[in-house]
């Protein structure tokens, strides 16, 4: 049985891999701040995307993707808000959310396009 940061880490490389065939460009991984954390920043054409990768191994407790709840989307707003101020960036944005259930077989993913709105 792998740590939950190694298994956290597998998702990320799954879904960095996967939208890349999508034609979305990596910009940054794990960016740190005060505020929180961001998974993935990628370019999608004019789209600086914000992605939050959620992983679980069963959906006893509910999906992966269920589990980017409302105080969840808060911090990454807050986030982006920080990244976006540092880098002095103003172009379009959006937030996705790449869910990998990883039962121990092959991973199962769902890539949900702009999950949730800047509010």
């Amino acid at each position: 049985m792998i740590s939950r940061v190694a298994q956290g880490t597998v998702a990320e490389d799954l879904a960095l891999r996967y939208l890349e065939t999508q034609g979305m460009t990596l910009i940054a991984r794990n960016f740190r701040c005060r505020v929180g954390e961001l998974d993935l920043i990628m370019r999608d054409g004019e789209h600086l995307v914000f992605v939050e990768v959620r992983s679980r191994r069963h959906v006893r407790y509910g999906t992966p993707a269920e589990s980017v709840t409302r105080t969840k989307q808060q911090k990454l707003l807050r986030a982006a808000a920080f990244y976006l101020q540092r880098q002095r960036l103003d172009s379009p944005c959006r937030f996705d959310v790449v869910a990998v259930l990883q039962p121990g077989g092959e991973p199962q993913m769902e890539w949900i396009r702009d999950a949730f709105q800047l509010t």
